[in-house]
C-alpha cells in the first residue's frame, strides 16, 4: 500500500469517527513521511479520543511548529490554543497558561482577526465563574458567541452558548440558563460540532443538571451521551465520564446493582484523571446504601485521596454504623466549610436526619429551614422533595403531627413521581410514625408495608434492620410512637422514650445501643436527661417511673 493510501485511509477513519484506526493509520502515514499540520491536527485529535494525552501534546505541538515554519499564524495559535486547552482540562495550570498566552501573542503581533480570539475567551471566561464572578463569566462568553456568529464556527458557538447558559444558572436564572444548555445541546445531537467538543458539552450540561437537581434532564442527557458514546465503540475520552453519570442516575432510579458497575468502571478509567474522585465517591455511596459498609469507607477514602471529600456520604455511614456523635460532629463541620448552593442543599438534607438522630433539634431545624429557602430558589422537584421530607421529620420530632403528614406526602408523591424508590420509602416510615401518633394502626401498616417492599426491591440491608424496631418484631407500637411522654421536669424526646423503654425493660447502654443504631455515648446521655426529666437517679428508679405510667 502507498504512503498517499494510507493517509487517504486514515482521514477517511477520521471522518467515520473510527477513532483507534485513524490514529494507527495515520501514525503510519507519520512514520513513512512527517504529516502535514492539518493531518497532524487530526492525529492529535484522534490520539485524545482514544485516551493518549501524551501523543496528543507531543503531535499538537509538532502541529503548532509546522504552522510557523508555513507561516500560517492562524493555524499555529489554534494548535497552541487547543493544547493549552487540554492541559487546563488536566489540571496542568503552568504549561496551559503559557501555551495559552503564546497563542495569544502570535495573533497580536500579526493583528489577525480571526475566530481562535473567540476560542481564547473560552479559558478567560472559566476563570472568572472559578474566581466566583458568573456576571463577567456571562460577558466574556457572550464576546465569544459573537466571535463564533462572525465566522460562522459551530464549535465556539456551543461552547459559547453551553458557557452562557451555566453563568445564567449560577447568577440565578435558572429557566434561562437551562434554555441555553438545551440549545446547545440541539447541536450537539444534530451533529453540528465535532467530537471533541461534543463531549464537552455533554459533560458539562450534566454538572448543571446536578447542579440544579434536574434529575429529569439528567436522565434524558445521561441515556443521549450513552448512545453517543456507543457510535464509537473505541472512544475513550468521555466514557468514564458518561459512566459515572449513569451510575447517579441509575442509584437514585433504585438501580444498585447497575449503578455499582457503571461506577466501578469509571473509577478504572478516570484512574488518571480528576473526575476519578468523584467516581469513587458515588461508589461508596452505593456500597453505603447496600450496608456495605467497610468497602464504602474504603471507597470515600480513595476519593478524599482523590481530591472529592467524602462529605455528606461518610457522615451518613456513621448515622448508619450507629455512631451519632461523630456524624454529627462530621456534618457541622461540612457545613462551615461548604459554600456553594448545590453542595450545601445535599449537606443541609443529610443534616437534617443526622441531627434528629442526635437529638440536636434546634440545629435540625435550622437545616431545614436552610433548606427550604434553597429549595425555593431552586425550584426542582427533587430538592423539593427532600426539603419536604426534611421538613416533615422535623416537624413530626417537633409533635405538630398535621403539618408533619402534610409536608411527607407531598414528599413520597414527588418522590414517586421522579421514580426514587430508597426516598419514597424513607419518607414511608416517618408516614407510618405519623399514622402511629393519630392512632391509624391501618395507616400505620400500609405505609411500613410500602418501605418494606421498596427496601426489599433494594436490597437496602441497613434500611430493613431499621425497620426491625422492638415496636415491629412484638407487634406493638413502640413508646416513642404511642404518645407524648410527660415526666415532672419536662417531656421526654421520642429517642429518649424509646431508650426509657429498652431500660425498664432491664437492657444495658449496650443493647440498647445495638438495638437503636446508635452509639454507647449517646445512651448514655439519653439515660442522664431521662434521669433529670423523671427526677430520679437510677435506672431502677428511671424503671418503676416507666412501669407505674403502664409505659412497658
Amino acid at each position: 500500500m502507498t504512503d498517499l493510501a494510507t493517509l487517504q485511509r486514515g482521514r477517511k477513519s477520521f471522518e467515520q469517527r473510527a477513532w483507534a484506526e485513524s490514529y494507527r493509520l495515520l501514525q503510519a502515514a507519520d512514520r513513512d513521511a512527517p504529516l502535514e499540520p492539518e493531518d497532524l491536527e487530526r492525529l492529535a485529535i484522534a490520539a485524545y479520543l482514544v485516551g493518549r494525552d501524551d501523543d496528543c501534546d507531543a503531535i499538537t505541538a509538532r502541529a503548532h511548529q509546522s504552522f510557523l515554519d508555513r507561516g500560517d499564524l492562524e493555524g499555529a495559535a489554534r494548535a497552541a490554543f487547543w493544547l493549552g486547552f487540554a492541559l487546563l482540562a488536566r489540571g496542568a495550570m503552568a504549561p496551559a497558561a503559557g501555551w495559552l498566552a503564546r497563542a495569544e501573542r502570535i495573533l497580536d503581533e500579526a493583528q489577525l482577526d480571526c475566530v481562535v480570539r473567540g476560542y481564547l475567551l473560552i479559558p478567560s471566561a472559566i476563570q472568572c465563574i472559578v474566581r466566583g464572578d458568573a456576571a463577567a463569566a456571562h460577558d466574556v462568553f457572550s464576546q465569544a458567541a459573537e466571535i463564533a456568529r462572525r465566522f460562522a464556527d459551530r464549535d465556539l458557538a456551543s461552547l459559547a452558548c453551553h458557557g452562557r447558559g451555566r453563568t445564567l444558572i449560577r447568577l440565578g436564572q435558572i429557566s434561562e440558563g437551562i434554555a441555553l444548555l438545551d440549545e446547545a445541546m440541539a447541536s450537539v445531537i444534530a451533529g453540528d460540532v465535532t467530537s471533541l467538543v461534543a463531549g464537552d458539552v455533554y459533560c458539562s450540561v450534566l454538572e448543571a443538571c446536578q447542579e440544579t437537581f434536574d434529575l429529569r434532564r439528567a436522565y434524558e442527557w445521561t441515556t443521549s451521551l450513552a448512545r453517543w458514546c456507543a457510535t464509537q465503540p473505541d472512544l475513550v475520552r468521555y466514557r468514564g465520564e458518561c459512566l459515572l453519570y449513569r451510575a447517579e442516575v441509575l442509584q437514585l432510579r433504585g438501580n444498585w446493582s447497575d449503578a455499582a458497575r457503571d461506577a466501578q468502571d469509571a473509577c478504572a478509567l478516570l484512574m488518571s484523571r480528576p473526575a476519578v474522585g468523584a467516581a469513587f465517591y458515588r461508589l461508596g455511596e452505593i456500597h453505603r446504601l447496600q450496608g456495605e459498609f467497610t468497602k464504602a469507607e474504603e471507597a470515600y477514602t480513595r476519593a478524599h485521596e482523590r481530591g472529592r471529600r467524602p462529605q455528606p456520604g461518610l457522615p451518613l455511614l456513621r448515622l448508619a454504623q450507629g455512631r451519632s456523635d461523630e456524624a454529627a460532629a462530621s456534618i457541622k463541620a461540612a457545613l462551615l466549610d461548604t459554600r456553594a448552593r448545590a453542595a450545601r442543599a445535599r449537606m443541609l438534607a443529610a443534616a437534617a436526619e443526622i441531627l434528629l438522630d442526635a437529638d440536636d433539634l434546634a440545629s435540625a431545624r435550622a437545616a431545614s429551614a436552610e433548606l427550604s429557602e434553597i429549595a425555593l430558589a431552586i425550584g426542582a422537584p427533587l430538592l423539593t422533595a427532600a426539603s419536604a421530607h426534611a421538613a416533615g421529620a422535623v416537624l413530626l420530632a417537633d409533635g405538630d403531627v398535621d403539618a408533619a403528614s402534610t409536608s411527607l406526602r407531598m414528599a413520597c408523591e414527588i418522590w414517586r413521581d421522579l421514580v426514587m424508590p430508597y426516598e419514597e420509602a424513607q419518607t414511608c416510615v416517618l408516614l407510618a410514625a405519623v399514622c402511629e401518633r393519630r392512632g391509624d394502626q391501618d395507616g400505620r401498616r400500609l405505609e411500613l408495608e410500602t418501605a418494606r417492599r421498596l427496601f426489599n426491591q433494594l436490597d437496602a440491608a441497613p434500611s430493613l434492620a431499621r425497620l426491625a424496631t422492638p415496636s415491629d418484631r412484638t407487634g406493638q407500637p413502640a413508646l416513642s410512637e404511642r404518645t407524648r411522654v410527660e415526666g415532672p421536669a419536662g417531656s421526654l424526646s421520642e429517642r429518649e422514650a424509646q431508650v426509657l423503654r429498652l431500660l425498664a425493660a432491664g437492657k444495658t447502654n449496650r443493647a440498647i445501643a445495638d438495638e437503636l443504631f446508635i452509639s454507647e455515648k449517646t445512651v448514655a446521655r439519653h439515660v442522664s436527661n431521662i434521669f433529670d426529666k423523671l427526677g430520679v437517679s437510677s435506672r431502677t428508679g428511671a424503671a418503676a417511673w416507666a412501669f407505674q405510667h403502664n409505659l412497658v
